[in-house]
């Protein structure tokens, strides 16, 4: 007799793990992992019991109807056929969905077909601003991004607190500030349409103040030339007690060389009494007669 199931492979919802499936003996025989949070899901009716603690993944499960089959007159053979029902989302989308046949003649797996799942979905939109400050007098732009199936094609901004100023030009996804001015600061907002639903995305313009700006660069040379002159004070010092420390040595040992030779009638008396030299030796005397 053959008979079919489904496998979906789908990324678990937030909150939710392949190991926490694994725990619960209810999932863990529907299931393996193919990734970090990925999961096949097979073999589930529509019957299936959520527990409590598996409450995220209820209505997540992709469930079907027992199999169909219908013969056919006059003929040995029949048709069975299944029907999936899944709830999806947008990270559904490009979900490989595949329709098994199990037989005692195939191999598990063998027999398969599948199909890439299209989701249609409204855009999701972010602003991105422009690499540089916002610094009053100079350009500044806003490009709005938005991530939907179908790619949306449609775009407006708005200011929150009225109409978009008179320097502020709307040129599609880009919003461009011809020359910034305090006046400019507020809360933008991009609008993304594409067929089918709508996105919007918001963002906080703060306009930089040119004097703040130098006060502040002022400020940081200031504390960088401090720390520079603590570091050139601390080398002088460490130099000067150096410096003392080698002339005190030396002189040290110029006197014990000079030891013994203050009161010597000549040099080479001076350099027998000298300490250093041959203290050990014996003095030799000459007699006259």
């Amino acid at each position: 007799m053959v008979s079919l199931h489904w496998e979906v492979a789908r990324q678990l919802p937030k909150g939710v793990s392949a190991e926490v499936l694994a725990r619960s003996p209810r999932f863990a025989n529907h299931f393996h992992a193919t990734g970090k949070n990925i999961a096949i899901f097979k073999e589930f009716s529509l019957d299936h019991i959520c527990f409590v603690d598996l409450e995220k993944i209820c209505d997540y499960i992709p469930s079907w109807r027992p199999d169909v089959v219908e013969s056919i007159p006059d003929d040995p053979t029949y048709n069975v056929s299944s029907e999936l029902t899944l709830e999806v989302s947008a990270s559904d989308d490009n979900t490989i969905i595949a329709c098994v046949v199990d037989h005692d003649s195939v191999k598990p797996g063998e027999k398969k077909s599948e199909q890439s799942l299209r989701v249609l979905y409204a855009p999701e939109v972010a602003i991105n601003p422009d690499e540089r400050m916002a610094i009053e007098g100079q350009r500044f732009s806003l490009q709005c991004s938005g991530k939907g199936n179908p790619e949306p094609t449609i775009y407006s901004w708005e200011k929150a607190d009225g109409e978009l100023p008179p320097l502020v030009k709307a040129d599609g996804a880009i919003l461009s500030f011809l020359m910034l001015n305090k006046s400019d600061n507020g809360v933008y907002t991009c609008h993304a349409d594409n067929g089918i639903g709508k996105g919007r995305g918001s963002y906080m313009l703060q306009v930089q103040d040119t004097t703040a700006m130098s006060t502040s660069s002022g400020v940081d040379h200031a504390v960088i030339g401090g720390v520079v002159a603590v570091i050139v004070f601390i080398l002088l010092c460490l130099l000067i007690v150096l410096g003392r420390y080698l002339i005190r040595h030396k002189g040290t040992y110029l006197t014990h060389e000079a030891k013994g030779s203050d009161d010597a009638p000549d040099a080479d008396t001076a350099i027998i009494n000298a300490e250093g030299g041959h203290s050990g030796a014996e003095e030799k005397k000459e007699y006259f007669i």
